[in-house]
């Protein structure tokens, strides 16, 4: 991590609903680092996906500044790469012609390209699946092979594994960090989990209630691999859960498991 890869400043996003003007997001300010992986954390509303949708360049209509690489974002396009909460599968494709999309295996470099992918998450032997074969996990890797695909410079990942069951989400963590460690793509991860919070990120960034606006940044000073049992892991754990408590609004339980 070498130089300042996504730069927010002075981010302001409104938009109109029923009951409305929605102040969204309010004067925000957050430098990424190439390869750093982030994580999102707050409570519900807070504009955590909207400020995804945004750096994806799904969303260009805000007050601020949001560059990537030194390029404003003005919108979507491979380099960014999106992971929804569901896997949004061809179900008609298999799982190697999933990942490869509207690029053809025909081609030597894209088919070699697609079997390291593969590889990567921990898909050998399903190259020739459907969607309906998979397990929830298994179709979520395939999604993020996908976005992985196209070299992105940076990927977004909107609570991909809320869906899934305890024991599969831990699997999909530890898979998770063997894609970062290998590619050190930058990542912002947005959860409601803040033992998904800590054992993943390198740092953490806690936003206060609508409008959202950054409550505080933690460091994870914590070694890879992570041991969510650990004293360490707990201290860090119990210092985001204070936060937390810091915020007027603060419910218990609206912040994810282990509250």
């Amino acid at each position: 991590m070498s130089e300042t890869w996504l730069d927010i400043s002075g981010l302001e996003k409104k938009f109109v609903s029923n009951q409305g003007v929605v102040h969204a997001l309010h004067n925000l300010h957050l430098k990424v680092e190439e390869g750093e992986f982030i994580t999102v954390i707050g409570p519900s509303g807070c504009g955590k996906s909207t400020l995804l949708r945004i750096i994806a360049g799904l969303d260009t209509k805000y007050d601020g500044q949001v560059q990537l690489a030194g390029e404003p974002i003005k919108a979507p396009g491979i380099d960014k790469g999106f992971i929804f909460q569901e896997p949004r599968l061809f179900p008609w494709l298999t799982v190697e012609k999933n990942i490869a999309s509207d690029l053809s295996l025909g081609n030597a470099e894209v088919r070699r390209k697609v079997g390291e992918l593969i590889e990567l998450v921990r898909l050998q032997g399903f190259e020739k699946s459907f969607p309906k074969e998979l397990s929830g996990g298994m179709a979520q890797r395939v999604a993020i092979a996908r976005a992985l695909l196209r070299n992105p410079r940076i990927l977004l990942l909107d609570e991909p594994f809320g869906a899934l069951d305890a024991f599969t989400r831990a699997h999909m963590q530890d898979v998770l960090l063997d894609i970062w460690q290998a590619n050190k793509t930058t990542m912002i991860f947005v959860t409601h989990d803040i033992d998904e919070a800590v054992f993943l990120a390198d740092r953490i960034v806690i936003l206060k209630p609508r409008p959202g606006e950054i409550q505080k940044v933690i460091k994870v000073d914590l070694p890879f691999p992570r041991k969510k049992a650990s004293t360490a892991f707990q201290e860090f754990r119990y210092a985001v859960l204070r936060e937390f408590e810091q915020i007027d609004e603060f419910r218990p339980g609206e912040a994810g498991a282990g509250i």
